[in-house]
């Protein structure tokens, strides 16, 4: 999943576009993208689309961020999404393991068979992010709300410094429990190297992918998370391992550069990845 496209619920007239588009995946906003008095208008909307044959003969991934737990809506977001395509249920300003835990029970109870991804996006969301992601199967991934999180605290968005620190923390935390964490939005559809700058610190932290609010920044994000390269590489690098092992060798000269066990690890992961065996990621 290297581009996920935000797609706001109170604009019908972008859905068959998105859906027409380069993202890898689609996620639908029923929160901050939605005025409170356009929720239920926007929720009966979006169970229409999901339902559609364009969306059922699609080999997108459809992932829907309801509104929070504490929130009036959250309930009838959830109720709704019963009984339809949902392959991922995207879940914001998650605060606790608990809390995560309740919501996944929740679904079951309504017969949601989707994925969770829950957002990282407060303080104490980041200090409980491990936990959190290891609180129940059906989470998959973190997702890093940069907005919200540093609006909280007044630190700048735009200091990359800050940013790297952020990333850092919720990918160890997502490694920690062993599932992927997936960076956030940027705001500003006018700064393309803005964009650019931190999918690119995001790639070189581990990270599968970027959210998108605009199709320009999707074809970014595609070119970025690109990983074929990488992977191919990966692939050569272990035969080489192989063939070193039969001699005896436990580090080996590759392509001009000494590889050694954690080398061949860090190969392994990607093509593990590459073959799809790590969710959505």
């Amino acid at each position: 999943m290297r581009s996920k496209l935000f797609v706001p619920c109170s604009r019908p007239e972008f859905f068959a576009k998105a859906l027409a588009g380069d993202a890898d995946a689609l996620s639908f906003d029923l929160e901050d993208a939605v005025p409170e008095g356009d929720k239920a208008a926007a929720r009966s909307r979006l169970v229409e689309w999901l339902r559609s044959d364009a969306v059922a003969s699609s080999g997108k991934r459809m992932i829907v961020r309801i509104n929070a737990l504490d929130s009036p809506f959250f309930a009838d977001d959830l109720a709704a999404l019963a009984g339809i395509r949902v392959d991922c249920v995207n879940l914001p300003k998650a605060s606790s393991p608990a809390a995560v835990r309740m919501v996944a029970v929740q679904m079951e109870s309504a017969g949601i068979a989707a994925d969770l991804l829950v957002n990282i996006e407060t303080p104490r969301g980041i200090s409980q992010a491990a936990g959190i992601a290891g609180a129940h199967p059906r989470v998959i991934g973190l997702q890093v709300g940069l907005n919200d999180l540093f609006a909280s605290l007044g630190v700048d968005r735009r200091d990359l410094r800050h940013v790297q620190t952020a990333l850092w923390s919720i990918r160890l935390a997502a490694g920690e429990a062993e599932r992927f964490a997936f960076d956030g939005a940027w705001p500003d559809l006018a700064d393309d190297d803005g964009f650019r700058a931190e999918a690119e610190l995001a790639r070189s932290l581990g990270y599968p992918g970027k959210s998108c609010i605009h199709p320009r920044q999707v074809t970014i994000a595609n070119a970025l998370f690109d990983t074929g390269e990488d992977v191919a590489r990966a692939r050569r690098l272990l035969a080489a391992a192989g063939e070193a092992g039969t001699r005896g060798h436990g580090a080996f000269l590759f392509e001009g550069a000494m590889a050694d066990a954690p080398a061949v690890a860090a190969a392994r992961e990607a093509v593990r990845r590459a073959d799809g065996n790590e969710g959505t990621a």
